[in-house]
C-alpha cells in the first residue's frame, strides 16, 4: 500500500481538552485538513482515550478517535490506508479469544468491511504466536487485510512471521530514545517491512506529550531554520527508506509543520550528531 512518508496519528486529536462536542468538531475539521494536505496514512486504535486538561485519561471515551475519523472521513478516499491496533483494553491486554470483538468494533466504529491494516499491539508476553495467530484467522475470512505488530522485540517479529505476513512494526523511537530498536529497525530494513515508530516527537515524556528539548537538536533546528520537532522528525525518516512517521497533535499549524519536515534536509554532520544521543 503506497503512503506518503510522513502519516497522521490520531491519539492526540483531543489535545488538551477533553472529547466535548466542540472539540470533536475541531478534531473532525483537523483530519479533513489532513487529508486535503495529501497525507494518506492515518494511525488509530479504538483503546485511544480522550486526554483531560489534568492530563489524565477519560476511560469512558474509549473509541472517541475512530468515531471522529469516521464522521470526518466516511466515504473514505480510495487511497487512504487506515491502520488500527488491537490487544489492549481498560481490562489489560486482551485474550487471543477476545480478539475479534475487538476487530469487529473496529469495523463497526469506523464503518468499513475490511480494516487495512491491524496490529497487534502486545504488553508482557514471552510469545506472540497465539494473539497473532488468531488475527491472521481474522484476515483469513476477509476482515483484515494487512497485520503488522507493535510493541515487539526481534524473537516477537519472528515468531509472527513463522504464522503470517507482517507488513509494519510499530515501536518506541525518537532521537535519543528508544535506541533498543534498532535491531529491529535494521530487520524490518533487510525483510521490506516498514517501520513505523511512536513517541518520535514525545520521546522520553511519552503519554505527557510535548516534545522534548535539548542542545544538539535545537542547535540543528536554529541553523536550519526549523522546529524541533521538524528536527526529530527528519532525523526519523533518516534511518532507512523504510522507516514512517504518524505524528499527532490537534493543531493545524503543527500539522503544517510537521508535514514540512519531509523537505528538511539534515547534513551528514547534523546526521551524526542526532544519531549520537542514545538513552
Amino acid at each position: 500500500m503506497p503512503v506518503r512518508r510522513i502519516g497522521f496519528g490520531t491519539k492526540r486529536l483531543a489535545g488538551g481538552d477533553g472529547g466535548g462536542a466542540d472539540v470533536q468538531d475541531r478534531a473532525i475539521a483537523l483530519l479533513r485538513r489532513v487529508v486535503e494536505l495529501g497525507v494518506n496514512h492515518l494511525d488509530t486504535a479504538e483503546f485511544y482515550p480522550s486526554y483531560g486538561r489534568s492530563g489524565g485519561t477519560d476511560f469512558e471515551s474509549l473509541g472517541w478517535a475512530n468515531d471522529v475519523l469516521r464522521r470526518a472521513l466516511a466515504p473514505y478516499p480510495e487511497e487512504l490506508v487506515i491502520a488500527t491496533k488491537v490487544g489492549p483494553t481498560k481490562h489489560g491486554l486482551a485474550r487471543p479469544d477476545q480478539l475479534r470483538e475487538l476487530v469487529e468494533s473496529d469495523l463497526r466504529v469506523l464503518g468499513v468491511d475490511s480494516l487495512d491494516l491491524v496490529y497487534l499491539r502486545q504488553a508482557g508476553l514471552e510469545s506472540i504466536a497465539e494473539h497473532f495467530g488468531a488475527l491472521a484467522e481474522l484476515q483469513a475470512k476477509g476482515m483484515i487485510r494487512h497485520l503488522g505488530v507493535s510493541n515487539v522485540r526481534v524473537p516477537h517479529l519472528q515468531e509472527a512471521l513463522e504464522i503470517a505476513p507482517v507488513i509494519a512494526v510499530q515501536n518506541r523511537y525518537s532521537v535519543g530514545f528508544g535506541r533498543a530498536n534498532d535491531e529491529i529497525l535494521q530487520l524490518c530494513g533487510e525483510l521490506g517491512i516498514a517501520f513505523i515508530p511512536f513517541f518520535t516527537l514525545t520521546a522520553e515524556s511519552r503519554e505527557g506529550g510535548g516534545v522534548p528539548d535539548s542542545g544538539p537538536v535545537q542547535e540543528i533546528a536554529d541553523r536550519h531554520g526549523a522546529t524541533v520537532a521538524q528536527v526529530r522528525l527528519a532525523w526519523t525518516l533518516s534511518r532507512g527508506d523504510h522507516v514512517l512517521a504518524i505524528p499527532g497533535t490537534s493543531s493545524a499549524q503543527h500539522l503544517e509543520e510537521n508535514l514540512r519536515a519531509a523537505d528538511l534536509a539534515l547534513s551528514p554532520e547534523d546526521v551524526a550528531v542526532l544519531d549520537s544521543l542514545v538513552d
